[in-house]
């Protein structure tokens, strides 16, 4: 169990939504203690706080929303601000896109660390994993199984020769994540972009905010930043899509070819299965709820 976090001083930032194509203006702003994840709308004068009920479309990114009011494409700082313990925050936005920066979360690792990280006086909660909670659809498989801390299991298999079959396992935390995740960026296969932008989307995607594969390799000039940079983009947008929860997570994820609407119907179903997880508070209440596991992983494989 850990306190609470914020950002020591504002820091600003522009860019290009991966999507619509339009410029978007950021400010991330310190925020009180219990506050949470809050984004505002400067077009619309609206904010709208992350949280399970928040998610309104994960059709190619995960998109919050109040009303008629939409942000999208939030998983990539969802998942930096999980990952370096951001708990409390204000995002000023001027566009309705989070924007794709280089399609990784390295440029919000760089933004978070050059406003400075501050301790707060509450604690964070956590959610401990009791019992399994799992979803298979269309051959693609999610799990969430108990662990002591937050590891990720994610295996990806592409019928494109480039891509193939990878798989990563890593235990989240803020060294592995900003080491071995943060730099890995978004990708596609060109014909998919192709067909994409023929019909009005992913008009902000190019080679310098993502990874495009024909059948014969890397269009981009520049190299994978890691071998298999595409499953760890993978455990990147997932870490993004459960941190929607609000809170630090006690589990093991597993996943084979997920996506961001598989990944919010598991932590749907994990939030309705109330005797599938425990909700702690405190130090003491956590230290109890996850000694009081017990759990064999070797009847966990998927």
């Amino acid at each position: 169990m850990r306190k609470q976090r914020t950002l020591k001083e504002a820091v600003k930032a522009s860019g290009i939504g991966l999507h619509s194509g339009k410029k978007v203006e950021i400010s991330l702003e310190p925020a009180k203690e219990n506050t949470g994840i809050i984004f505002y709308s400067e077009d619309d004068n609206t904010q709208i706080k992350v949280s399970t009920q928040s998610v309104i479309n994960t059709q190619l990114a995960t998109t919050i929303g109040k009303g008629n009011i939409i942000i999208g494409t939030v998983e990539h700082l969802l998942a930096t601000l999980f990952a370096l313990h951001i708990d409390n925050i204000f995002i000023r936005l001027k566009g309705r896109e989070v924007p794709i920066m280089d399609g990784s979360s390295a440029p919000w690792v760089y933004l978070i660390k050059t406003a400075g990280i501050i301790q707060q006086n509450a604690y964070k909660k956590a959610i401990i994993v009791k019992k399994p909670v799992k979803i298979k659809e269309d051959g693609k498989f999610v799990a969430l199984i108990p662990s002591k801390e937050f590891e990720i299991s994610y295996s990806i298999n592409f019928d494109n020769p480039v891509i193939g079959k990878q798989r990563m396992d890593i235990v989240v935390n803020e060294h592995n994540f900003i080491k071995e995740i943060s730099k890995a960026r978004t990708f596609g296969l060109l014909r998919d972009i192709e067909y994409l932008q023929a019909h009005n989307l992913a008009l902000g995607g190019s080679l310098d905010n993502a990874v495009v594969v024909d059948e014969y390799g890397i269009i981009n000039e520049d190299p994978l930043r890691y071998e298999n940079e595409f499953v760890r983009h993978k455990i990147l947008d997932a870490i993004g899509d459960l941190s929607i929860m609000g809170l630090d997570i006690r589990g093991k994820y597993i996943a084979y070819r997920s996506g961001h609407d598989l990944n919010n119907k598991l932590v749907k179903e994990l939030i309705k299965s109330s005797e599938a997880y425990e909700v702690v508070g405190n130090p003491r209440s956590e230290k109890a709820a996850v000694e009081s596991l017990v759990w064999n992983p070797l009847k966990a494989k998927a």
